[in-house]
């Protein structure tokens, strides 16, 4: 089975869209809904997304079960957009922000049974359904023409599955969801980079319980 080239099959979709350096009332900049796992991730995404997007971004995260941790990682996102937005050009289109409520017990329903499974497996499937089941069906409530998620850009996250998964519930909820794979031309390095630029906080495991103590064993002695 041949496998699909998500990266390419994004840049074919951009070279369609006007841009939103285009004072164009026709043909008006295409609006995103983009969920963040976190601001690392996000920087790079949000840099290359830009000049093509309306961006609001979605931060639903009901994985990460302690409250502080959410809460740091969420000021942290809060922090780069409003610095992006003092950067951008005056023709640049400004980011938003959309904080979902804290539910970190979604989170536990939704992997019941399988919290065993090491992590990117089961576990992680069900995990990005929930999120990118909340984007999509906001994406549809809000209007957006697009909806997506900045997970790709990680080499721990299965980009065929976030891409299968994104497709599926935007058909179910009627939102076209923009394919990716973040990662690829350079995508994660220019994340790291950024994260140095900005000092944002990067955390050594992804959020929830279950892949703190997996990281937890791995550095013990």
């Amino acid at each position: 089975m041949n496998r699909i080239n998500y990266q390419k099959a994004l840049e074919r979709i951009l070279e369609g869209l006007p841009g939103t350096d285009k004072d164009d009332r026709e043909n008006p900049p295409k609006r995103l809904l983009l969920h963040s796992c976190c601001a690392p991730c996000s920087s790079y995404v949000l840099e290359y997304l830009r000049d093509y997007f309306r961006i609001t971004v979605l931060y639903y995260n009901p994985n990460i079960t302690d409250r502080a941790e959410y809460g740091k990682r969420v000021e942290e996102q809060r922090r780069l957009i409003e610095r992006l937005n003092e950067e951008r050009s005056p023709s640049a289109c400004p980011i938003f922000l959309e904080e979902r409520d804290y539910a970190p017990e979604r989170f536990f329903s939704a992997v019941r049974g399988v919290e065993h499974i090491p992590e990117g497996g089961e576990r992680c499937y069900r995990c990005f359904e929930l999120r990118l089941r909340e984007t999509a069906r906001r994406a549809a409530e809000g209007g957006y023409d697009f909806y997506t998620t900045t997970l790709t850009i990680s080499p721990l996250k299965n980009a065929q599955w976030l891409n299968e998964i994104g497709e599926r519930l935007g058909k179910e909820y009627g939102a076209a969801f923009l394919p990716s794979d973040f990662k690829k031309r350079d995508g994660y390095k220019r994340s790291v980079e950024l994260s140095e630029q900005y000092g944002l906080y990067r955390q050594d495991y992804c959020g929830c319980i279950f892949s703190q103590k997996e990281r937890e064993a791995v550095l013990q002695p």
